[in-house]
């Protein structure tokens, strides 16, 4: 971002507020459609660019100076709401493909790759997104814009920084012929991944295989 666009927004934080909210609504609304798996075919270049979409406001939130909440504490928004479902439809629309492996610092040496989800990563971002639109829609702007900065970082840009590589992965093996490597040698350590060990069986998916199941059009030879 342009020091000019800088100085614009900080002249006009509620236009900066607008605009993020409106792209994260956008993102919300895209991606809990895919979720419903009416159009199949089409969810993995779909979710690439929303995730990409989304990586743009998170790339905006990053450049600007850090938010600051009006309030010392910030205000209960009460429970929140459940992802689960989300989280399984995801898993069966992205399937045999959901799983994939990630380095989740590349800073830091010898740092083997552990295995993640798509699902789980969608799931959690949704859940950072959902959290800063209850503040803004209850009027809390400053708050919402604190919160998305400050998860932008903690995890939900990295989140989805990492399920866009996965997805692109995905497109690039299809478009180019390059079968996937066998699953089975991802890391399962409790201690990298957190309490829930991930299940997934193992095998050799071939682009035949993922196209077949996501509707994906291999390059011609």
């Amino acid at each position: 971002m342009s020091d000019a666009t800088l100085h614009a927004t900080a002249q006009n934080p509620d236009d900066f507020a607008v605009q993020i909210a409106d792209q994260v609504e956008s993102f919300l609304v895209a991606v809990t459609e895919v979720s419903k798996g009416d159009e199949p075919d089409s969810a993995v270049p779909f979710l690439l660019l929303e995730v990409s979409q989304l990586l743009l406001a998170g790339g905006r939130l990053g450049a600007h100076e850090d938010m600051v909440p009006d309030e010392r504490y910030e205000p209960d928004l009460g429970p929140e709401p459940d992802v689960d479902q989300l989280r399984e439809n995801f898993a069966r629309l992205l399937d045999p493909i959901d799983v994939y492996s990630e380095v989740f610092d590349p800073y830091e040496p010898r740092k083997a790759p552990v295995p993640a989800r798509i699902s789980d990563d969608l799931a959690d971002i949704i859940t950072d997104l959902r959290h800063g639109m209850a503040h803004y829609r209850a009027g809390r702007t400053t708050e919402a814009l604190w919160w998305w900065q400050f998860s932008y970082f903690s995890n939900w840009g990295p989140t989805a920084s990492a399920v866009l590589r996965a997805l692109q992965s995905v497109l690039i093996h299809v478009r180019l012929n390059q079968p996937l490597e066998e699953l089975d040698g991802l890391d399962t350590d409790q201690d990298t991944i957190g309490d829930e060990t991930l299940e997934f069986e193992a095998g050799q998916v071939m682009e035949q295989e993922i196209g077949g199941s996501l509707g994906l059009r291999p390059a011609e030879r």
